[in-house]
């Protein structure tokens, strides 16, 4: 893991696992993937500042705060990076 700072919205939201239907709560201290990490989801990661696309992960429903640097718009109606995306909905539902 590297130092970067955590994502900077403030609101808390929960994810939901698509493939498990487990609903877990991301607080506004940590990154959707540290709530992954935290949970035994092995997702890749590298810049953990959104520059590299390495943890881009699909989803199904919500509304993605996309925080990233690297995806277009098209890549963003279908996955985020969960290093730095954070949600503008109360639920994002991943695809995992």
């Amino acid at each position: 893991m590297s130092d970067a700072p955590a994502a900077t919205t403030e609101a808390e939201f929960q994810i939901k696992i698509a493939s498990t239907g487990a609903i877990l709560d991301v607080p506004k201290n940590k990154s959707i993937v540290e709530i992954l990490w935290d949970n035994g989801f092995d997702v890749d990661t590298s810049c953990e500042s959104g520059l590299c696309a390495t943890c881009m992960t699909g989803y199904t429903e919500g509304d993605p705060d996309h925080q990233d640097s690297v995806l277009d718009d098209d890549e963003r109606t279908k996955f985020l990076c969960v290093c730095v995306s954070r949600s503008s909905s109360p639920l994002l539902v991943l695809d995992l």
